[in-house]
């Protein structure tokens, strides 16, 4: 006692309070111009982060005219992941889909002169020349969806769900203790006064929690003033990340149809190159989506090598094949998967829905694509040409012609099992083949028949 009693004279305590103080964590991230998918990252990299550090306060520093409704919903689903306390600061101006995100944090302050509302949906006329009107029943549509997002949230964090309400349809009348707030027709816009100013019994501020100068007094009025503080800055390349994953299905598509022609005639190297190109940018644009670290460019590598150590190294196998086949597979849909700290490591449904799809989409197209390159690239100049370049031995296509025509009635061994192509021995010689349809063992004996294109058409010798 005596020891605590000296500690207290000397301001011990007091410090020890201050240290404590000080390792709380405030995570700042700013919203600003418009709400469009770049922001989406910047959000997502900043809860990230925060829930990394396990921050204790999440500030959206909130500047902006508002923009896209899906933008908007896909941000507040970030939000709802991390589990310490969220605050807007109005710093200017929420309109429209700010003022939505607003509602999705625990609280709202607001800075002097600000204003946070009008949030009913526009449209915007071809080419963001400006806005028109939108038709009756679209708008009828739209406020209902956009009333019962941002109801949900309201409720969640006890704001006055008329007041939100009144910010959207402009059918909405506003009455609070007899005083007339928002006449029908108009959509409700509030000042930092009106916003804190308090109704009802007990009285309950309107909006706000009240008005702070600057972002170092609300988290002073909020008890964080000597927490540690990190401000999420824009890096850049949000906006080329955006880019980037809005044409993520085309970018698997050119990778897998890359690899394919590359199988198809090695040595060529361009269809390759291309291919990986295609595939970096594609994990390039999850790791700046802040989706996923550069850990599943290195899964989707290895499964890669197991690949072509199958097709070229030990053919026949088929285990090294089908391992680096699924670590393909699964490397590009975990690439694309939200996860957040602490979450379970096994993405859920809902999560692996876009990968899933994107990843469909890119397959199916391949497939159409592959079978179209199979059927008339062969005959094609160009196919000529990269083979002529590219197989090893072979100078010219009267060269290649000659050495196929020498393959025909040749018998050799399946070195894998044909169903029906794969892999044969000819001698020495390791040959692409496929068999007319019929499935022959790996060992069986089979005759070359005809070339189509690079592959020798066998049928089965025993």
């Amino acid at each position: 006692m005596l020891i605590l009693c000296l500690f207290g004279l000397l301001g011990v305590p007091a410090n020890l309070r201050g240290a404590e103080t000080a390792t709380r964590r405030v995570f700042i991230i700013p919203i600003r111009e418009g709400i469009e998918p770049p922001l989406v990252y910047l959000v997502r990299r900043g809860v990230k982060e925060a829930m990394d550090a396990k921050a204790d306060l999440i500030v959206l520093d909130m500047k902006t005219n508002g923009g896209r409704v899906d933008v908007t919903e896909e941000i507040i689903d970030i939000l709802k992941n991390f589990k310490g306390e969220t605050v807007t600061y109005v710093n200017d101006r929420a309109f429209s889909a700010g003022a939505f995100i607003s509602v999705a944090t625990q609280k709202i302050y607001m800075a002097p002169e600000s204003v946070i509302g009008a949030a009913a949906p526009i449209m915007m006329a071809p080419g963001g020349t400006g806005v028109q009107d939108l038709p009756s029943t679209v708008e009828a549509k739209m406020n209902s969806g956009i009333r019962a997002l941002v109801r949900r949230e309201a409720q969640k964090n006890g704001y006055n769900i008329d007041v939100i309400e009144a910010m959207i349809d402009k059918n909405k009348e506003l009455i609070i203790d007899g005083k007339t707030l928002n006449k029908k027709g108009d959509i409700l816009t509030l000042t930092n006064i009106e916003a804190e100013e308090k109704y009802g019994n007990p009285p309950k501020p309107l909006l706000s929690s009240g008005t702070v100068s600057s972002i170092d007094n609300l988290l002073e009025e909020l008890g964080y003033s000597n927490a540690q503080r990190t401000v999420i800055k824009s890096t850049g390349v949000e906006k080329v990340g955006s880019w980037i994953n809005a044409i993520s299905p085309l970018l698997l598509m050119i990778g897998i149809i890359g690899i394919y022609i590359e199988i198809k005639t090695p040595g060529v190297i361009l269809p390759g190159v291309v291919a990986v190109c295609a595939f970096v940018l594609y994990f390039l644009g999850g790791y700046i989506a802040g989706l996923s670290g550069m850990e599943w460019i290195i899964v989707f590598v290895i499964g890669l090598a197991l690949v072509f150590s199958e097709l070229f190294l030990h053919p026949g196998t088929i285990l090294p094949g089908l391992v680096g086949f699924l670590l393909i597979l699964v490397s590009l849909v975990m690439a694309m998967v939200d996860m957040y700290p602490g979450t379970p490591s096994l993405p859920s449904l809902p999560q692996l829905k876009l990968p899933l799809q994107n990843l469909t989409i890119a397959l199916t197209c391949s497939l159409v694509i592959a079978a179209i390159l199979a059927r008339f690239l062969p005959k094609t100049p160009m196919f000529r040409t990269l083979v002529s370049q590219g197989a090893s031995g072979v100078t010219s296509v009267v060269e290649l012609e000659q050495q196929q025509a020498s393959h025909l009635g040749q018998i050799g061994v399946a070195v894998s099992n044909l169903r029906p192509g794969g892999k044969a021995k000819f001698g020495e010689q390791l040959l692409d083949v496929i068999t007319q349809g019929e499935m022959i063992s790996k060992g069986q004996p089979v005759r070359i028949l005809r070339y189509s294109g690079s592959e020798a058409v066998v049928e089965s010798a025993g």
